[in-house]
């Protein structure tokens, strides 16, 4: 099993950066304008992004104080199963976002598209909390054919 590992300083306080990474509200904010659900621990969250398809997570852990955890539910085969796992950490006038994508059974070229990926999004969400507005799907940077 292989990972996908981020780490980026948001200059905000971690309430912010938890509210962007654990409400529909907040995510729809940064990562896809197409999200919908209940951010309760047990429930799903959905995420579309139209054309390319989309993600069902359920949400495995919800702690103020700095975990956000998923398991993807339904989506590309290469994802289902896998965990998505924040960590956050209050650091001087940082909040450290420890963010991983974990469980991959091998290291192809999907996955390597979407770590890519995954750091165009982080850094959507660090524009969203500091300055208010975030860079989410349909808006966000495009990197290949694959969006």
């Amino acid at each position: 099993m292989v990972d996908i590992l981020h780490r980026v300083g948001v200059v905000a306080p971690l309430d912010d950066v938890y509210r962007a990474v654990a409400t529909p509200e907040g995510l729809a904010a940064w990562w896809t304008t197409d999200t919908v659900g209940k951010s309760e621990v047990g429930e799903q969250l959905a995420f579309r992004f139209g054309d390319a398809g989309g993600f069902d997570m359920e949400v495995l852990e919800l702690d103020p104080t700095g975990h956000v955890r998923w398991r993807v539910a339904d989506g590309p085969e290469e994802w289902v199963g896998t965990e998505i796992d924040w960590r956050l950490d209050q650091r001087g006038d940082y909040t450290i976002v420890l963010f991983s994508h974990e469980g991959w059974r091998e290291p192809g070229e999907f996955m390597h598209h979407c770590g890519t990926k995954w750091a165009t999004f982080l850094m959507s969400l660090k524009a969203l909390v500091e300055t208010g507005r975030g860079r989410p799907a349909p808006d966000d940077v495009r990197i290949s054919d694959w969006h």
